[in-house]
């Protein structure tokens, strides 16, 4: 068995990651430029955790939870909605007016996402799959986000993240989306 856990303790460790980003950006006064920094990596793990849901969770979802095609579209549009706020954020510098207006609609589509899933979708996974099958999704989930490009180093501000990334005037969640599907590349 992989070592890290099944599918539901992997993805859920990612939603404390994000909050404690969140928490971060919070804690910054508004118009600071770290906040941008933040909203940056916060981004790009969204995606990441986004990319490793659609390929693995809601599929199984889909087949293995009653109701499972209802619930497996709606977390869909859950983050069709915030990569809209996403790309609308990347825009945004700090100290843009909007940052701070979007940053916080980006926080309360997130929060209310993790809410559902973890007292919803999650719950109702656990009962219909068996031990072996969350822990392999887990596994499945830890490559998918391995495959996805490392993280920017925080002492290169000066950079967007990850901007080496395949096709310019792509935004940051399109070069993650590309970069982890495989789509964009030259083949």
């Amino acid at each position: 068995m992989g070592h890290g856990g099944d599918v539901v303790e992997e993805l859920k460790t990612d939603h404390r990651e994000v909050e404690e980003l969140f928490g971060k950006i919070e804690q910054l006064p508004s118009g600071n430029a770290q906040r941008k920094e933040y909203a940056d990596l916060v981004t790009i793990e969204l995606v990441r955790h986004s990319v490793a849901e659609e390929a693995y969770l809601y599929p199984a979802v889909r087949k293995h939870v009653r109701d499972g095609d209802a619930l497996a579209d709606r977390e869909l549009e859950d983050h069709a909605e915030a990569e809209r706020t996403m790309k609308d954020l990347e825009r945004c510098e700090a100290n843009d007016p909007d940052f701070d207006r979007l940053i916080a609609q980006l926080m309360t589509q997130i929060r209310q996402h993790v809410r559902d899933e973890e007292s919803n979708l999650f719950p109702r996974l656990s009962q219909s799959c068996s031990v072996e099958m969350l822990e392999e999704l887990g596994e499945k989930v830890r490559m998918a986000k391995k495959t996805a490009p490392t993280r920017p180093h925080p002492a290169a501000p000066s950079k967007p993240p990850a901007n080496k990334l395949l096709a310019p005037g792509l935004g940051l969640v399109d070069r993650m989306r590309d970069a982890m599907t495989g789509r964009g590349k030259s083949s």
